[in-house]
C-alpha cells in the first residue's frame, strides 16, 4: 500500500485518544522508513551491494519463504524489501506505571485499541515524553525496538536494526511480526505478544531443524531457558511489589519498602547468574534504573506464552489447526479469553 493510503489510514486514527502531534511523528517516521526501502532481489543482483550484506539478505529471503511455506504465515510483500536506517533502533517505546503500581499505563488508538506503550521514531521525542510522565509522578522506561509491524497494511521491510544481529534474530523477528499480521486482537497486548512469541519459538525450532544447525539450535534453547528463568524471576518480584502496593502505608514508607524489594530482586538475579555459570546476558537490564515501568515492560510480553505453547502441543504442533483454535479464542470477550488461557497454563489445565 502506498503513501496516500497510509496518510488516509492515519487520518482515521486521529479520532483516537492520542493527539494529532503524536500521529504526525508516526506518519513521518514510517514514511522515512518506507522511502529507504529497496527490493531485496534488486540488491542481490546489484554488483555494488556489499558481499556481507548480500549474504545476510540471502538468508533473510530464505527465512521469509520458509515462514509462508512451512509456518503458514501470510504470503505478502512484507520482508521482501530492505531499509538501512543508519541507527540501531527503528522505534523507541515509552512505558509508564504509577509510582505504586506494577500495572502499565495504556494509550488508546483506533484499530489497534489500547496498548501498554507509546512508540516514537525519534529517541529525543521519546525521552521528552518520558520526562513529562516522570514529572507527573510516573515511573518510566524508554526501550529501543528493532522492528515494528503495520499488521499487514504495508509491506514491512527487513531492517538493518535486526539484520546486523544475525540469522537467528532475523528469523525470530520475521516469524514474530508475521504472526501479528496473521492474528491481532485490538487492545490485548499480552494475548498478541504471547501468541506471536509462541509462533516465533516454533518457527525457530523448525528453521534450525531444516537448516541442520544443531549447535545454533542448542545455543538458542539454552538462551530461551535462561530468558524464561529471568522472566519468571522478575514476575515473582512483580508479585511482591503488587502485594506491597496493596498495603496501607504512607508514601515515604512505601518508597523505602519499594527500594528494598527492588534491591532484593537484584540480589536474586545475582544468584541466578551464578547458577548460569556467570552468564551476564541480563546485566544491562539490571544495570539501568529499576522501577515499575521497566518491570511491567518485560512481563507483559510473554506472560501467557506457556498457555499458547500448551495449546500448540494439544494440537499436535499442527500450526494451521493451532491458528484456527487461537482465532476462535480471539473472538471471545476479553474476560472469557483471559480465563480460557489462564486455565490452559501448565499446572492449571485439566
Amino acid at each position: 500500500m502506498g503513501r496516500n493510503l497510509f496518510i488516509a489510514f492515519l487520518g482515521l486514527m486521529l479520532s483516537g485518544c492520542t493527539g494529532a502531534g503524536y500521529y504526525a511523528q508516526a506518519a513521518n517516521g514510517h514514511l522515512q522508513v518506507m522511502r529507504a526501502a529497496r527490493p531485496i532481489r534488486e540488491l542481490l543482483q546489484d554488483p555494488a551491494t556489499d558481499p556481507g550484506l548480500k549474504e545476510k539478505l540471502g538468508s533473510a529471503i530464505a527465512i521469509r519463504e520458509f515462514a509462508s511455506r512451512e509456518l503458514a504465515l501470510p504470503d505478502n510483500g512484507s520482508y521482501r524489501v530492505y531499509a538501512d536506517l543508519g541507527r540501531p533502533f527503528v522505534v523507541w517505546n515509552v512505558f509508564a506505571a504509577p509510582e505504586f503500581s506494577v500495572e502499565p499505563e495504556k494509550w488508546c488508538m483506533i484499530f489497534v485499541g489500547c496498548v501498554s506503550y507509546r512508540g516514537y521514531f525519534d529517541r529525543a521525542e521519546a525521552e521528552r515524553y518520558a520526562g513529562e510522565l516522570r514529572r507527573a509522578g510516573f515511573d518510566t522506561h524508554v526501550g529501543g525496538v528493532t522492528a515494528y509491524s503495520t499488521l499487514g497494511y504495508f509491506s514491512d521491510p527487513v531492517l538493518n536494526t535486526f539484520l546486523r544481529q544475525g540469522d537467528t534474530e532475523t528469523a525470530r523477528i520475521i516469524f514474530h511480526e508475521l504472526a501479528h499480521q496473521l492474528l491481532f486482537v485490538s487492545g490485548d497486548t499480552v494475548f498478541n505478544e504471547s501468541f506471536a512469541a509462541t509462533v516465533e519459538n516454533e518457527g525457530l525450532r523448525r528453521w534450525f531443524a531444516r537448516s541442520s544447525q544443531p549447535e545454533q539450535h542448542l545455543a538458542f534453547l539454552a538462551q530461551q531457558r535462561r530468558r524464561a528463568q529471568f522472566v519468571q524471576l522478575v514476575e515473582t518480584w512483580r508479585g511482591k511489589l503488587r502485594a506491597l502496593y496493596a498495603t496501607r502505608r504512607s508514601p515515604e514508607e512505601m518508597r523505602r519498602a519499594k527500594e528494598g524489594v527492588l534491591a532484593e530482586l537484584k540480589l536474586a538475579y545475582a544468584g541466578l547468574k551464578l547458577a548460569w555459570g556467570g552468564d551476564g546476558s541480563y546485566d544491562k537490564w539490571f544495570g539501568q534504573d529499576m522501577n515499575n515501568a521497566r518491570i511491567a515492560s518485560l512481563t507483559l510480553y510473554t506472560r501467557l506464552a506457556p498457555a499458547f505453547e500448551a495449546m500448540l502441543e494439544q494440537e499436535k504442533r499442527d500450526l494451521p489447526r493451532f491458528y484456527r483454535r487461537v482465532q476462535s479464542l480471539s473472538r471471545l470477550p476479553g474476560e472469557e479469553r483471559a480465563s480460557a488461557l489462564t486455565g490452559n497454563m501448565p499446572g492449571n489445565a485439566e
